[in-house]
Parts: structure tokens; C-alpha cells; sequence
């Protein structure tokens, strides 16, 4: 059975945006790698479409930015939308009952599929379909935005604590 994990980027005062901050080199590549080693991920409508940045390739990218849009595209990707009518390469949309779309997705794979976008996660965790969280924590301070958790708070037990780079700490959560 798959575990749900959600995790993104987030600033010390528990806001994700993707325009304000970036991870640097070292966290680069342990996204490059994480992402590689997914079983799958799945997103909400939002996120999916800033992350089809990556379906294309840019010339001003590095050897890292093509690594990464690589490993991106060959994963299968499941997006929950109502307004789409279609998604890219690899990806398939799940509307309708999304909780029983996700119970049949996690019963159907092994290892880890990352869930992204804090209002799926949101949804996601009041059906108790995530099994573990992972803010990336950056020494930036945004006062508001997109919070890393939108809507109620769940209980939550720390498990692991790994610091990712110079300045970014990753924390490990589990439901309690």
C-alpha cells in the first residue's frame, strides 16, 4: 500500500509560495532525488499548473533544471481538478469522488506518492488519507500567502527532524 506524504516548501511563518523564496543547490538536487524516487504524485488543480512549467524545456536552464523536469515527467501524475478538461503527458484527472479515487490509488501502489498543494492536502486530511507530513521549513518570513496548512490543524506527532541544506530544515510528521 502506498503512504500520501505532504510536503512542500514552506517559510518560518508557515506560508508556501513559490515566487518568494527557492531551494539552492543542495536542496535542488534532494528534490531531484525525491521526486525520482515517487511512486507518483498528486496534485490539485493550482499546483499542477505551475509545476507544467517543467513539461517544457527552457533554454536558460542548468544540468539540474533538465534533471529535474526528467525525473518530473516520467512519474505518473494524478490531478484532482472539477474545471480541467485534460492534463498533460503522464498525468491522468481524477474528479468525481476523489476519496475513493485516492483509497483505490493508495491500495494499488507501493511506496510513497507525494501530495501537493495545501487545499488538496487540506481535503485529503480531514478523509485521514495522509499519512505523513514534511514542511520544508526556510528562514523567510513571508506574513501571509498560501498557509503550508489550509484549514483546520491536525494532530500531529514528530517523528524526524533533518536539516537539508545550510539553511532549510525538513520535520518529519505522522497523524496522532
Amino acid at each position: 500500500m502506498a503512504k500520501l506524504v505532504f510536503g512542500m516548501n514552506q517559510s518560518l511563518d508557515g506560508y508556501v509560495d513559490h515566487t518568494e523564496f527557492a531551494p539552492g543547490p543542495i536542496l535542488f538536487r534532494h528534490w531531484i532525488e525525491h521526486v525520482r524516487g515517487l511512486a507518483g504524485s498528486l496534485y490539485g488543480r493550482r499546483i499542477y499548473e505551475i509545476m507544467r512549467y517543467w513539461d517544457d524545456d527552457h533554454p536558460g536552464w542548468g544540468a539540474a533544471e533538465r534533471e529535474f523536469a526528467e525525473a518530473w515527467r516520467n512519474q505518473p501524475k494524478w490531478v484532482v481538478s472539477r474545471s480541467l478538461q485534460w492534463v498533460g503527458p503522464n498525468a491522468t484527472l481524477v474528479g468525481g469522488d476523489v476519496e475513493t479515487a485516492v483509497r483505490q490509488l493508495k491500495e494499488g501502489r507501493g511506496g510513497e506518492i507525494d501530495v501537493a498543494g495545501p487545499e488538496l492536502a487540506h481535503s485529503l486530511t480531514a478523509l485521514g488519507l495522509i499519512d505523513e507530513y514534511r514542511p520544508y521549513i526556510h528562514p523567510v518570513v513571508l506574513g501571509g500567502g498560501k498557509p503550508f496548512f489550509a484549514g483546520p490543524r491536525p494532530r500531529l506527532r514528530l517523528v524526524a527532524t533533518d536539516l537539508m541544506d545550510e539553511s532549510v530544515v525538513r520535520l518529519t510528521y505522522v497523524p496522532a
